[in-house]
């Protein structure tokens, strides 16, 4: 591998669309919210930065660092947000009342229903709106298919553990046999 062929920071000019690259945030459910963002680093100290920086130069040329810092923040909790949701949806599908897990499972059957739809809209319009409008929906799509997944799983691994507990069915009289 040629060292000399790999772009340097300073060879590539990142512009605001390059913050698209990738899924996008997720959307974290209102009653989940408050458990999943806790002790997550939401990059607003960082952005605020950049949004400073692209008030004062009026063009993201000028603002590299702080799209480079912001690109990789925002990565970062993206990714630990992803795994809180779907850690969260694991342990609503172990604590919750049984039919509340299903009405939830439910739900989130319906939404991705939606979203499916949706996209499949989104599919016919044009330029870059319908590419953003499809990178959104896709996202929140791949996302909410995951959290079904967890909460399907903590459903499950519920039904396991009670399996569990329950005692091997055993006769009341002991047999013994001599030979």
């Amino acid at each position: 591998m040629d060292v000399d062929s790999q772009p340097t920071m300073e060879e590539t000019i990142l512009v605001g669309d390059d913050l698209m690259m990738g899924p996008p945030s997720p959307l974290v459910p209102p009653e989940i919210a408050s458990h999943v963002l806790e002790g997550v680093d939401l990059c607003d100290g960082i952005l605020r930065n950049l949004f400073l920086c692209l008030q004062i130069n009026d063009i993201e040329p000028f603002c590299q660092d702080e799209l480079v810092l912001y690109r990789q923040c925002a990565e970062k909790r993206d990714m630990e947000i992803r795994k809180r949701l779907q850690d969260s949806e694991r342990k609503l599908g172990l604590s919750m009342p049984l039919d509340e897990a299903k009405e939830r499972v439910s739900q989130l059957e319906s939404e991705i229903t939606s979203l499916d739809r949706r996209l499949i809209l989104a599919s016919g319009i044009e330029g870059i709106e319908g590419f953003r409008q499809r990178w959104s929906l896709h996202g929140r799509l791949t996302d909410t298919k995951r959290r079904l997944e967890s909460l399907k799983q903590g459903i499950q691994n519920r039904k396991k553990d009670v399996n569990k507990d329950e005692p091997a069915p055993s006769s009341t009289t002991k047999r013994w046999f001599f030979w």
